[in-house]
């Protein structure tokens, strides 16, 4: 019998209430609940980390229940489970999909015999200012990079047989636009263009849907004056008509019933009545389902083809889990043992997931013979804080920080002094600062590591400064007037703001929040055993002021002069130097979207553009001009010149990494076809337009030589 009829057969049998209580979704194990899961009236639990307690309901929910359906477990396994990877953005600073999908496949197979089978990840969320907190779990700024590791995420989390044991259920998030809320406030309005809405923000969550994710959830924002969880365009006509999605969708945590606190239901049984209708299949910890759809049904308000449409999405995804067959995890379970495997894929993914932003003088690599080297910073021995946001299952013991890294990695006969300073709290003593002091002044060199911990990042950890804390700032201005070599390495989960260390300090490394593994990944970049490959995914602003600051903006009509920053001398009269600009801060950020340095010098020759059939060939000459090989990310943009609506000023069209030997050369090549050129035109169509373009194979998005050529 295939799936489809087990599906058909199953709801044949179930009453209107159990068809609900597969639409509910608790986090609590509650005697209660338990009641509820016998009755049939939970088809969900999440978060519930316990393996004896999710065997437990798993099992009454399987053998007490009326018709034995199993419950879908859920859990936020967002960048690994007991092995913790870099956090998404750091993978995103990788550009390695390879290793993100291997990454990701690891932590499906770590938490798949809890009884989990169901992760709410990858957010694929486009984010343009860093002041949102959530921008450490997705991938950035561009929806070419973020729909290639979204479902490189897929992938991995759902292997090839998403039936087999090892693999679990993926989820797309935040369906949509969440990342574009208002001032970077967590759960605040996003006001998106459609045009915007589809040629920028959907783009990754059609990816995933391509990739063939399981589920998607909605998010807490509103969309042009409708709240995610009952937008019926975004959920029923785009994703089921257009893009033919047959997994489900979940609410996040009580968006149902927020969407009364929005202003757009008046109350729990018209929430329940709009999410419904909108396409929200499952709704996860509020009630406002199990406690209205039965009325909502029997008024004829919501058709019972629409909750059987939606329990139909369920039970598929149950089916291709094979929860039917085997749901019940192995209890009692053997003690967790991270594979080697597993941890030398953590050190790989986060030592490429570094970006190298300045090295003048060749600072870094370090020599490990330097008789001592002074490490100063909270951050180098904080394992909470090397780990980041959303990794509540890590395996503690596993953890190694840069400074026991480091120690290794020098070994005896180097003196590593180690001083706790720049720590969070908001004063720190003078004895610290002045012991920072002391063993720089007394070491052959300094690395310093700043940033923010754990707790500045994440879900409702949104900041409206980015700056360093004033009196880090004060420290290391201390330090560096010492004269002794330092290199700071910036522990964050979002970008920074950081203009007096990027122009004053030599040497900067960011890590991000580099996982389990972090600290030998950095040790292996600090003392050269490794050259760094990564790449940003997000712009770092000068200053706040800037924000939001991407690199696929607008040109508008009057772009800002590249000349020295003053005064306009014209007037609105005669309007002489008006442009888009600031008077008291550049237009330029700090580093652009796509940049990183390595310990080698990368010569990029002329872009050239050939026409292949209805294609282009576009190839440039790519020249390691230094003395070590190194691994380069190759990115690929395109301009469209003049267009029924206005374009971008550039745009990521493909990247690849390409290894490259001491003084190799080696041609990049990239296939452009027509439909890579697309965008949706003034009356809703989707294709390309004819016309001139440019088209640039450079380091980041600031640089290369362009060529140009013509779409007929």
């Amino acid at each position: 019998m295939t799936i489809e009829n087990r599906i058909q057969h199953l709801l044949s049998q179930m009453t209107l209430r159990e068809k609900i209580g597969q639409m509910v979704q608790t986090h609590s194990t509650s005697d209660a609940n338990k009641d509820l899961v016998r009755q049939g009236l939970i088809g969900s639990l999440f978060n519930e980390a316990d393996v004896e307690k999710v065997a437990e309901f798993q099992r009454v929910s399987i053998e007490e229940s009326r018709l034995g359906i199993p419950l879908l477990i859920g859990r936020d396994v967002i960048h690994g489970f007991r092995t913790i990877f870099p956090i998404p953005l750091g993978q995103a600073a990788s550009w390695n999909t390879d290793l993100v999908e291997k990454a990701a496949r690891a932590a499906a197979r770590e938490v798949a015999p809890t009884g989990v089978r169901w992760t709410f990840s990858p957010m694929v969320d486009i984010a343009r200012d860093p002041r949102w907190g959530r921008i450490a779990e997705g991938a950035g700024e561009d929806p070419v990079l973020a729909s290639a590791m979204g479902a490189a995420m897929v992938r991995g989390y759902q292997g090839e047989d998403l039936s087999h044991p090892d693999s679990i259920a993926a989820c797309a998030k935040h369906f949509v636009g969440y990342g574009a809320t208002e001032g970077g406030r967590d759960y605040n309005t996003a006001d998106i263009p459609e045009r915007t809405l589809r040629d920028v923000y959907l783009k990754p969550f059609k990816a995933c849907v391509d990739a063939g994710v399981s589920t998607l959830m909605a998010g807490f924002n509103e969309i042009d004056g409708v709240p995610a969880s009952g937008n019926a365009f975004t959920l029923r006509q785009i994703l089921r008509e257009e893009w033919k999605f047959d997994g489900f969708v979940v609410s996040d945590w009580t968006s149902i019933l927020e969407m009364i606190v929005h202003g757009f239901c008046a109350d729990a049984r018209e929430a329940a009545r709009e999410g419904t209708l909108a396409g929200v299949d499952m709704e996860m910890e509020s009630t406002c389902y199990l406690d209205h759809l039965e009325s909502l049904v029997a008024s004829g308000e919501i058709p019972q083809a629409r909750i059987d449409d939606a329990v139909r999405a369920i039970l598929r995804i149950k089916f291709r889990l094979g929860l039917f067959e085997n749901a019940m995890p192995a209890v009692p379970q053997a003690p967790f043992a991270a594979r080697e495997d597993d941890l030398a894929l953590a050190r790989r993914l986060a030592r490429e997931s570094c970006v190298l932003l300045k090295n003048d003088a060749d600072l870094l690599p370090l020599g490990k013979s330097m008789r001592s080297l002074a490490v100063i910073g909270a951050l180098a021995d904080s394992p909470a804080d090397q780990i980041g946001c959303w990794s509540f299952d890590r395996h503690l013991p596993d953890i190694r920080t840069p400074l026991a890294a480091i120690r290794d990695a020098v070994g005896e006969a180097t003196e590593v002094r180690y001083v706790r300073a720049l720590a969070d709290e908001p004063a720190q003593s003078r004895e610290a600062d002045d012991a920072a002091i002391e063993a720089t002044s007394s070491s052959d060199a300094a690395v310093l590591f700043l940033g923010e911990g754990e707790r500045l990042s994440g879900e409702s950890h949104c900041r409206a400064f980015l700056d360093l804390p004033a009196h880090h700032l004060d420290l290391v201005k201390k330090i560096h007037a010492l004269g002794k070599p330092v290199v700071v390495v910036l522990i964050t989960g979002r970008p920074l703001t950081i203009p007096w260390v990027a122009e004053n300090i030599p040497a900067l490394l960011v890590a991000w929040h580099p996982g389990t593994m972090g600290g030998p990944a950095i040790a292996d970049l600090l003392f050269g055993d490794h050259a760094p490959s990564g790449k940003l995914p997000v712009t770092f602003p000068r200053t706040v002021g800037q924000i939001p600051l991407y690199y696929n903006h607008k040109n508008t009509g009057r772009p800002p002069i590249e000349v020295e920053r003053k005064m306009p001398m014209g007037t609105p009269l005669d309007p002489v130097g008006f442009c888009s600009c600031y008077l008291d801060a550049e237009t330029t950020p700090q580093f652009p979207f796509g940049f990183g340095l390595s310990y080698s010098s990368i010569s990029y020759g002329p872009t050239e553009a050939t026409v292949e059939g209805d294609s282009f060939h576009i190839t440039a000459q790519i020249t390691n001009i230094g003395s070590r090989a190194i691994t380069e990310v190759v990115q690929l943009y395109v301009r469209d010149l003049a267009g029924s609506v206005t374009r971008p000023v550039k745009e990521l069209k493909a990247f690849q990494k390409i290894s490259l030997a001491a003084g190799e050369s080696r041609i990049a090549s990239f296939l452009l076809r027509p439909d890579d050129l697309a965008f949706h035109h003034r009356d809703g169509t989707y294709g390309p337009e004819p016309g001139e373009f440019q088209a640039w194979i450079a380091p980041d998005s600031q640089g290369g030589t362009a060529a140009r050529f013509t779409l007929s």
